[in-house]
């Protein structure tokens, strides 16, 4: 009997390879086709329109999908692939949204150069959604699970998941395990640790008064500003993993007129160690002290990215075998990128994050994914999910 069942699942294990073996081009249209739809975050009718493209493939497979509206932001999608339905499930994550303005695709769409595909979003994370899909369809086709395999794609992530982080985590908890898609490394390595972030939102009041004729009246906020963007980058803890960023900042109205408001955005990153409360009072202080006579400043947002525990060494470990069989080996690696999978190692699920086709250049111009990458990266998690104790 054991014989029997060990046979079995090479005969499953064979089908499933060749299978998505075969899906290269089948890959690579469908990444066409949904990198050729802007879906920035806070696009609603993009992101729905991806989700829709997917769902189209996912139906016609089997696969059982569920789209979820979530206003202002668009649809979670969420997907069930035929066998198990008790006991605790595999998650394969990603997300449909990009950092991409509407209008995006229309200037640069989808093209092939050298074995490199371009676009918005083709490595994050578009490829990966892709890749996941043809993974649970590849399930759904040739059968062998022994868990319940589902889909999670968020709508939001680019900015800080604020309207999904609660779904996510409880689609996590008390997972088997998460394989989050987003792009592989450059190296061809995964990451199993992640900083958290930290998008805050400031003002600062300041009092107009004309520039030549009354200076002394007046109080000015960029220039508050400038020693609050001085003291913030004093932040910043190499060591420590702690980084700060004002990467936007506005204010005034004419050049001569003492600047009465002022406004930026900070960036920060942390690891797992920093206490983020603690952090937050610090960046909290500098925005409130007057830092110029009569000046004010308030912090007026704030979204906040977990940072990513380690990988457990067994799922590591897991994968690699898998990669090893395909005739290619991984590491894992640290980031100071955030991600969704911040939240399903908060709660507790063994996560796996940059399972996704290889890219580079993520939110850029020159973001791309390897093609050649697309069927073994299936492949490698395909077999991770089937040889899952």
């Amino acid at each position: 009997m054991q014989d029997t069942l060990e046979e079995s699942r090479v005969q499953v294990r064979t089908r499933i390879l060749d299978w998505l073996a075969g899906q290269q081009q089948a890959m690579q249209d469908l990444l066409q086709k949904v990198v050729d739809i802007d879906s920035g975050s806070r696009d609603e009718a993009g992101v729905t329109a991806v989700a829709a493209t997917l769902r189209e493939r996912l139906v016609a497979a089997g696969v059982a999908v569920e789209l979820v509206p979530v206003p202002g932001y668009g649809v979670l999608l969420q997907a069930q692939v035929p066998g198990p339905t008790e006991g605790a499930p595999i998650l394969l994550m990603g997300h449909m949204d990009t950092v991409y303005p509407a209008g995006t695709v229309a200037r640069r769409p989808f093209r092939v150069e050298d074995g490199r595909a371009y676009g918005p979003g083709v490595a994050d994370m578009k490829s990966g959604l892709v890749m996941n899909a043809f993974v649970a369809e590849a399930f759904a086709r040739c059968g062998g699970l022994t868990a319940p395999l589902r889909l999670f794609f968020s709508c939001d992530e680019e900015i800080g998941s604020p309207a999904t982080r609660e779904h996510i985590m409880a689609a996590a908890r008390g997972a088997r395990a998460v394989f989050n898609a987003e792009p592989g490394r450059v190296s061809g390595n995964l990451v199993t640790s992640r900083k958290g972030s930290m998008a805050i939102e400031f003002e600062v009041q300041g009092v107009a008064a004309h520039a030549g004729i009354n200076h002394a009246a007046g109080a000015s906020a960029i220039g508050a500003l400038a020693h609050k963007i001085l003291a913030l980058d004093a932040l910043t803890d190499v060591a420590a993993g702690i980084t700060t960023n004002v990467g936007v900042v506005q204010g005034g109205i004419v050049p001569n007129m003492v600047a009465p408001h002022a406004k930026a955005e900070l960036d920060v990153r942390y690891t797992a160690e920093t206490d983020p409360d603690e952090l937050f009072e610090r960046v909290r202080a500098i925005v409130e002290a007057e830092s110029l006579p009569r000046t004010q400043g308030r912090v007026t947002g704030m979204r906040r990215t977990l940072p990513m525990k380690p990988t457990p060494e067994t799922l590591l470990a897991l994968y690699q075998r898998g990669a090893q069989s395909l005739g290619f080996s991984v590491e894992g690696e640290f980031t100071g990128g955030a991600a969704d999978s911040g939240l399903t190692a908060s709660v507790g699920a063994p996560t796996l994050c940059g399972t996704g086709p290889v890219g580079g250049h993520p939110h850029t111009e020159r973001e791309y994914c390897e093609l050649s990458t697309l069927v073994p990266r299936a492949q490698a998690v395909a077999l991770a999910v089937l040889d899952h104790p």
